[in-house]
């Protein structure tokens, strides 16, 4: 199923190995590592990603998500969206790749309530909290990474001052208190357009309300980023947002978590029975 999906904006599956104990998936070769190497790494000699490149690239990954949510014949929650996760070719291009914890829906279905497995930091609420389960969760999961795009900076190792966990605490304080602009990445220095900047972090504190209902399709996401759609003014309800993180019941277990050492710990919460109409890859 994954080697029948053909979009620029996805990593092509050339083929598998099953001989054995040795388990493997073969992909393209992407050059230029992950969108988390270019935004995170110290690394000397990594790729350093300019205003457009970034900006390019954020919407190129919402057009491979629109394409698995509501393009394909096969429809897709990816589940696992972070720039880990986000590989980039010769040209810069972003590509979405490692689907181990993808889930196959059938159109009639709203949701499944399902095992919660994904990475701290970039799980919707309703998902962390009670499984449940959307194309909506990759949207969240989206505008955590577009908030990261912007900013240079990693959600959960990102903690400005002792009042704030993640980048994603701050921003929604910067949105309901100042100015979303400080946001961006100071090492751009003035090379970016305050605008188009704006545009993108407004799109991503869409993504990211704690309401799966109020966030956008991703088809809406690539229209209002390439600035074909008017971004619906953000609405904030003070007695849930006056701590984003109140409204999830997460703040305990992010302040757990900020302190580990590593993003990619495997965060499971909850079980539940599986449903027939899902397809679990990583135990396909």
């Amino acid at each position: 199923m994954i080697s029948a999906l053909h979009h620029p904006n996805l990593v092509k599956l050339h083929g598998c190995c099953i001989e054995g104990k040795q388990l493997l998936l073969v992909y393209e070769y992407m050059e230029n590592n992950s969108l988390a190497h270019s935004l995170f790494s110290s690394e000397e000699g990594r790729v350093k990603l300019d205003w457009n490149t970034r900006q390019r690239i954020c919407i190129g990954i919402a057009r491979g998500l629109a394409f698995l949510h509501e393009e394909s014949a096969i429809k897709i929650v990816h589940r696992d969206i972070k720039a880990t996760n986000i590989l980039l070719d010769k040209d810069l291009n972003p590509k979405i790749s490692d689907f181990g914890l993808a889930k196959l829906n059938e159109e009639e279905n709203t949701h499944i309530s399902t095992r919660v497995a994904g990475t701290i930091g970039y799980m919707a609420p309703e998902y962390a909290m009670w499984g449940y389960l959307t194309d909506k969760a990759d949207v969240y999961s989206f505008g955590v990474m577009a908030l990261e795009i912007v900013a240079g900076k990693n959600n959960t190792r990102f903690r400005p001052n002792e009042n704030f966990v993640c980048l994603l605490d701050w921003a929604t304080f910067l949105q309901q208190n100042g100015d979303i602009s400080e946001l961006v990445d100071p090492n751009f220095g003035s090379k970016f357009k305050k605008e188009e900047a704006n545009r993108v972090i407004k799109v991503a504190l869409l993504c990211i309300n704690p309401s799966p209902s109020v966030r956008p399709t991703m088809s809406k996401v690539v229209s209002m980023l390439e600035g074909k759609t008017t971004i619906p003014e953000l609405i904030m309800n003070s007695s849930n947002h006056d701590d984003p993180f109140k409204f999830t019941g997460l703040r305990d277990k992010l302040d757990q978590t900020s302190q580990q050492s590593s993003n990619e710990a495997q965060y499971i919460l909850a079980e539940s029975s599986n449903s027939s109409s899902w397809i679990d890859y990583a135990s396909a």
